[in-house]
């Protein structure tokens, strides 16, 4: 049963709802499907699906008429798989687009006419329920019929084909092996004795029947050939193959043995040893994070009319210089998907070209193509430009937060409440977790906020130490617990020791793991769950191009499928790395926002601790469509 149909402008106002459904949908699934799907550029899926707090979930689908610029959106149980849907929405679109007038913001008149359209879906979808198990029955008993008279033939034909090998009869048609469906094979004269001989094989073989002569030659066969290779290889080898030969480890001047290799100094949890370890807090300078970042915009429109050209010269090889003209001065009635197809083609190469993920990249197209699908094409425009102007606009859409996420502003208000602001960096391995740490907690310090770090790494060797010397150069506290110690338990008592000493925010570094590996996964989801951060840092590489969204989209499902908690945490925000790297493969950014709905939060371009700074939204899509 369809739960609710609701006509809306993409502006927000609902011009129409079905008053003869109106049944009080649970949760808020159209408030859903326009933040999370229509305005991260999403549309171009076939539905979404929502579950809302309870028993109830519901399959959304929806339609746009791009030209009017109307949103029509169907809503119904996802249990239920109503066939009818799509065909009903289209009818709606039509006849609604009919009677549309912008100065219109009530059409009542619509409620009979919606009535009869569902009436006509509805008694469509049962005429074709009642003709298609007519077909696939006539289609079965057709292969029945087929495959039981091959059968049959194919036996008779095996068993007389027996008899005949038997016989010796000198006949040219013969089997070769006797299984072969009522299909004769014809042997010729030459290979006249190599047909009955494989028929008599056959046929004993059918018979039931066990040769254990020519299966004891095979074997003297095989013997006398790995006697052979051993006789061969015995000679080539000294080395007995029964003793096994351990390897030694090879001793350098004769040195005495090495002990355990672990130099963990047991050191109290404030990091203020007195050695010579540079002091860099004052030394370096203002951090990135608050410079602002200049893009010069000289020379793009040459390259937007280069790309132009490039993407136009097959068109006007086809059309003719006239038409082509015509067209662009006249405008295109409506856009086709046909039109949108070679413009869209050449962007989605070009987008995966800059490290964005194959797949992200074609429903990023394809989100483009739904929202220009019908539009009209203006004079004196070409339908590249109209597709990279769209592209651009959707770029930035998805590239700016949803939501805004001021670190030193919840810094001040966890202050407020008595308690110190926790940020967890999780991640795989060797992506600089604990490097990027130590740059935050050097932003940090440049705006007067007390920091500490959390050693929460005691699975990797030198984890601690070089944490440690980061918060010495620093001047900074760490709290350590050495290795070989639950990480979750660390975290829990550096906070404790935080709230105790004052210190107004906590940075806990974890140890890298891959997004398979569920022992370790399970740990963090464990550290999470026990601690309740304020903020989930993914740190990851700039490099990594369909590996982001691998990465992102297992850790987010690992953190859910195994946290304790009925409402698990997720990743909050992304931390990238190494961008200074990459030059113009700038996709991987895209690749994880797109992926998590995360937003970029830090962006790594260096080796100092200065070297962090934000994500400037202009210059990645800049950077993408060039």
């Amino acid at each position: 049963m369809l739960e609710q149909l609701l006509i809306f402008t993409r502006g927000g106002l609902i011009l129409w709802t079905c008053k003869e459904l109106g049944n009080a949908l649970k949760g808020s699934p159209i408030d859903t499907l326009i933040r999370s799907c229509l305005l991260e550029e999403r549309s171009g899926a076939a539905s979404y699906n929502y579950d809302a707090p309870g028993a109830a979930s519901y399959t959304l689908k929806w339609i746009f008429h791009n030209e009017l610029g109307l949103v029509f959106v169907a809503v119904y149980q996802r249990i239920l798989h109503l066939l009818y849907v799509d065909e009903l929405l289209a009818m709606v679109k039509r006849d609604f687009s009919a009677i549309y007038d912008p100065k219109r913001v009530e059409y009542f008149d619509f409620d009979e006419t919606f009535r009869q359209l569902r009436k006509e879906a509805e008694a469509r979808v049962e005429e074709l329920r009642k003709v298609k198990p007519l077909g696939n029955d006539g289609r079965k008993q057709q292969v029945v019929k087929k495959g039981s008279g091959g059968f049959d033939g194919g036996n008779k034909k095996n068993k007389s084909d027996a008899k005949e090998a038997d016989g010796d009869d000198g006949k040219g048609t013969k089997l070769e092996n006797g299984h072969t469906n009522g299909n004769h094979i014809v042997v010729g004269e030459g290979n006249r004795g190599m047909g009955l001989a494989n028929g008599k094989e056959n046929a004993r073989s059918n018979n039931g029947a066990f040769d254990v002569s020519k299966l004891q030659k095979l074997k003297s066969k095989g013997v006398k050939k790995t006697t052979d290779t051993s006789v061969v290889v015995s000679k080539g080898s000294k080395a007995d193959p029964k003793k096994k030969v351990t390897k030694k480890n090879r001793v350098w001047d004769d040195s005495p043995k090495d002990a355990k290799l672990d130099f963990t100094d047991p050191v109290e949890g404030n990091g203020n040893e007195n050695e010579n370890i540079q002091v860099v807090t004052a030394d370096q300078g203002e951090s990135m994070m608050d410079k602002e970042e200049i893009i010069s915009s000289d020379s793009e429109e040459d390259e937007e009319d280069e790309e132009v050209g490039k993407d136009s010269k097959p068109d006007a090889k086809k059309k003719g210089w006239f038409s082509s003209m015509f067209q662009s001065i006249a405008g295109k009635a409506n856009l086709e998907k046909a039109d949108l197809e070679p413009a869209l083609k050449a962007l989605k190469d070009r987008l995966m070209t800059k490290n964005v993920a194959e797949e992200i990249a074609e429903k990023l197209c394809e989100s483009v193509a739904a929202s220009l699908e019908g539009k009209k094409l203006a004079s004196f425009t070409r339908i590249s430009s109209t597709v990279q102007a769209a592209m651009e606009e959707a770029l930035v859409r998805i590239l700016t937060p949803r939501r805004s996420i001021d670190i030193l502003r919840d810094v001040h208000a966890a202050k407020e409440q008595r308690k110190p602001y926790v940020v967890v960096f999780v991640g795989v391995n060797g992506v600089g977790k604990s490097t990027n740490l130590a740059k935050v907690a050097y932003w940090l310090l440049q705006h007067k906020v007390s920091v500490m770090m959390a050693a929460c790494d005691t699975f990797r060797s030198g984890a601690v130490e070089q944490l440690r010397t980061h918060a010495r150069r620093l001047q900074i506290p760490i709290f350590e617990k050495g290795y070989e110690k639950d990480p979750a338990v660390v975290a829990k008592e550096a906070i404790q020791e935080a709230a105790r000493n004052g210190s107004e925010v906590v940075l806990v570094d974890t140890a890298g793991r891959m997004q398979d590996n569920e022992p370790l996964m399970r740990a963090l989801s464990k550290l999470i769950y026990l601690n309740n951060p304020d903020l989930v840092l993914f740190v990851g590489e700039a490099l990594v191009g369909n590996d982001a969204v691998d990465q992102l989209s297992k850790f987010n499902q690992k953190l859910a499928d195994l946290s304790a908690s009925p409402n698990p945490r997720l990743i909050d925000g992304i931390l990238l790395t190494k961008f200074d790297t990459i030059d113009d493969k700038v996709g991987a950014a895209l690749s994880m926002v797109y992926i998590s709905g995360s937003p970029v939060m830090f962006v790594g371009c260096g080796q100092s601790y200065t070297d962090l700074k934000k994500l400037n939204v202009k210059a990645i899509v800049k950077t993408l469509l060039k």
